[in-house]
């Protein structure tokens, strides 16, 4: 019923910019916040950056100042600017939102992108 299509994924050396963008569609009523999260090899899903329908926003610690995250609620589109990138970022970044969908009910749901590699070269 919903479907998140993620991109902008890539290899960059360190230092460098990405940027990844997420695009929701399908019955959709509402997308109550959308985010990105990321898991790196060996390790737990973390949350990068998250933005709610309100337009706040909220970072990992270890992105603050580096990582920006937007929204285009038009296009039901959320984007992550990535600057100044650290070889420890190199994970698989995954698109989340939390949305209401209208079908023959109307209900909440967490909904996931397929991933998108971001590797970081030293």
């Amino acid at each position: 019923q919903v479907q998140l299509v993620g991109s902008g994924g890539g290899l960059v050396q360190a230092g460098g910019s990405l940027r990844l963008s997420c695009a929701a569609s399908g019955s959709i009523f509402k997308i109550n916040s959308m985010g990105w999260y990321r898991q790196a090899p060996g390790k737990q899903r973390e949350l990068v950056a998250a933005i709610t329908s309100g337009g706040s926003t909220n970072y990992a610690d270890s992105v603050k100042g580096r990582f920006t995250i937007s929204r285009d609620a038009a296009k039901n589109t959320v984007y992550l600017q990535m600057n100044s990138l650290k070889p420890e970022a190199t994970a698989v970044y995954y698109c989340n939102a939390h949305i209401t969908v209208a079908l023959t009910t109307i209900y909440e749901d967490d909904y996931w992108g397929q991933g998108t590699q971001v590797t970081v070269s030293s």
